[in-house]
């Protein structure tokens, strides 16, 4: 039954591609087409911030390097033994925090969707690192569209497209994230 109903709910999502909603946080996950050095095989959670423009971040491609090598003096950042993560091609050397709460963190954060935030601001990643590391992922850049480029993407069938949920994006290990949900968004759009 159980089986029955996320098959149901994938197929749903798999038929929003055509109607998506681009007012409101989606999950992309790249189809096996896309054959991008930057954007292939990646789950990217995006958020609208006005004027038909989105922001984004990868959250499925660690890199080998940790919050420690970045910041070396900084004794709890030393603590963090995940990776970094790169979360897209535009201002890479800007570490983001996203982080899964049920409040904003504070300082210059943004609602990804229902319980996630991407925290921007030094003061309030240095926080979420202290605090909050364990609920958390660390990215560095984003992934920036220009008004209408998703939306042209999403017509050219580059992306599948979920609903938002956060403890999807931050599973743990993001290793299988991008397989796992092509096969399901595969399985969903050959139900219908």
């Amino acid at each position: 039954m159980k089986r029955a109903l996320v098959l149901l709910m994938l197929a749903a999502a798999a038929a929003a591609v055509q109607a998506a909603d681009l007012s409101k946080p989606l999950i992309l996950v790249a189809v096996p087409e896309l054959h991008d050095p930057v954007y292939g095989a990646t789950v990217i959670v995006v958020a609208p911030v006005g004027g038909d423009q989105h922001i984004g971040f990868i959250v499925n491609r660690p890199t080998d390097v940790t919050l420690g090598k970045i910041f070396p003096g900084d004794g709890p950042s030393q603590k963090v033994h995940q990776p970094v993560y790169l979360g897209g091609p535009y201002e890479p050397q800007l570490v983001f925090a996203l982080v899964e709460r049920a409040k904003n963190p504070g300082g210059k954060s943004l609602e990804l969707m229902p319980g996630l935030y991407a925290a921007a601001d030094a003061a309030t990643v240095d926080t979420i690192i202290k605090g909050d590391a364990a609920k958390a992922r660390f990215v560095a850049g984003l992934v920036a569209w220009k008004p209408g480029e998703l939306e042209q993407e999403l017509e050219r069938k580059v992306w599948y497209v979920l609903e938002p949920d956060a403890r999807l994006v931050l599973r743990k290990p993001a290793d299988g994230l991008w397989e796992d949900l092509v096969r399901r968004s595969q399985n969903a759009a050959n139900a219908i």
